[in-house]
């Protein structure tokens, strides 16, 4: 049974460590803020384990819930400091307010020039020559954010109610598969997305929330609007599109799962509609950034970076053995069973494999890989979350540090490899146990 009094010491013990969070930003003390989200981290760890294996009830619901709150009320004030991708959103957002494409101008054009302030466009990043990278569906959240405020707080605010939006759908998706509610906790207090949403502002909220109620519309039946509310998470960001083979269903009849098919087609088409009139540059900086980020190389690429520092292995070679493994996973994922159920551990399969063969160079990359273990849990798979702070050092060279791709990656692997050995113990001693049985 949850001890509500424990979990109510390990949120005061989160809290602290956000007020020491906070004040690291303020004194922009990087060193201190990774220490102290590692240490929550750890607070994190202790609460789950607590949640994961013992029964809760609506007082211990309460406490998570209000504490996710408090977590975020007080991540809302913290400085533009670890990344400044809000200025951008607030940026495009005006842009469309003013009835101007925002995938047809870099900031600097002069086109825009009337739309400058001191707030906002000096503090763009890639202002000078890179032209806005989101796809529609984020383009028209920026839209609707702006015309509330055109300011750092107001998008924050916005991004952290279109979260909660997600955390709802999450209680239900938990409540359809049988589990505990409290497991919430496993998303709600978890410091990376407090951090990157609350605190950086992170259009990763809206990833969580479409992918929340992609799979919460499969649970519930709801076959269209699964299709619609994933295609819309992948024009907020284009990570989720992994996801379609866990949701889809081809074999359901002759024709497949037509309606899920539309939901997911009728948007993808009606997001990308209203910005067509740029022709192939409604792709934005999209290509270039692949190039920056030393993606296309494939020295961006943690492991591949790693292993040529032995052997020159070719890009082709790391895109192949990751095309290779990603198909496996979505042949597994088209062939799973009826019940929509198993739609949960093949999306966590599917957004795990992509994340750690993409392996990031930011940190709020990894914030729906949370959302999607909180409701199909693989508890190594929550290493990366834990650890993926450490990128904020030296993020800017297009290459992962080794000792910080040791710590995240090596981490993962030790863990995965120990949770592989022991379920094979225990499948053995359980094979053991039922053949030494006889029947009298």
């Amino acid at each position: 049974m949850v001890r509500p009094q424990l979990l109510l010491l390990l949120a005061l013990l989160l809290l602290t460590g956000e007020a020491f969070g906070l004040a690291a930003q303020f004194d922009h003390d990087l060193t201190g803020f990774i220490i102290a989200a590692l240490l929550q981290g750890a607070v994190w760890a202790a609460a789950a384990a607590i949640v994961a294996y013992g029964a809760g009830g609506r007082s211990v619901l309460a406490l998570i819930l209000a504490t996710a709150m408090l977590l975020r009320l007080g991540a809302l004030a913290a400085p533009v400091y670890l990344s400044d991708d809000i200025y951008r959103y607030i940026w495009d957002g005006r842009v469309q307010a003013a009835g101007i494409n925002p995938y047809r101008h870099i900031p600097t054009d002069t086109h825009l020039a009337p739309l400058r302030d001191e707030a906002v466009f000096p503090n763009i990043n890639r202002n000078n020559y890179a032209p806005t990278i989101y796809p529609p569906v984020a383009q028209m959240l920026f839209l609707l954010a702006t015309r509330f405020g055109e300011t750092v707080p107001a998008m924050k605010l916005a991004l952290v109610a279109v979260e909660a939006i997600g955390i709802g759908a999450f209680l239900f998706v938990l409540r359809a598969a049988g589990a505990p509610r409290e497991n919430i906790l496993l998303y709600a207090w978890h410091p990376l997305p407090v951090w990157e949403i609350a605190g950086s502002g992170h259009l990763e909220a809206a990833v969580v929330a479409f992918v929340a109620l992609a799979l919460a519309a499969a649970l519930g039946g709801r076959r269209a609007w699964s299709g619609a509310a994933l295609a819309a998470a992948t024009l907020v960001k284009f990570f989720p599109l992994v996801l379609v083979p866990a949701l889809w269903r081809p074999a359901k009849s002759n024709l497949g799962d037509w309606r899920w098919a539309a939901g997911f087609a009728a948007v993808i088409v009606a997001g990308y509609l209203p910005y067509l009139g740029v022709g192939s540059r409604v792709l934005g900086f999209l290509p270039t950034y692949l190039a920056e980020e030393n993606l296309a190389s494939g020295s961006g690429f943690w492991v591949l970076d790693l292993v040529r520092r032995a052997f020159p292995v070719p890009v082709a070679v790391y895109f192949a053995v990751a095309a290779t493994i990603m198909t496996v996973l979505a042949i597994g994922a088209l062939r799973r069973p009826a019940d929509p159920l198993a739609s949960l551990p093949w999306a966590t399969a599917l957004g795990t494999a992509a994340v750690l063969f993409a392996s990031p160079h930011y940190a709020w990359y990894f914030v729906w890989l949370v959302a999607l273990l909180s409701v199909a849990p693989w508890w190594p798979a929550f290493w990366p979350t834990l650890t993926a702070v450490l990128l904020y050092w030296d993020p800017e060279t297009g290459h992962i540090p080794i000792w910080v791709g040791f710590a995240i990656y090596g981490g993962f692997v030790i863990l995965a490899c120990a949770d592989i050995a022991r379920r094979s113990v225990h499948a053995r001693r359980s094979r053991e146990q039922h053949g030494s049985y006889r029947p009298s």
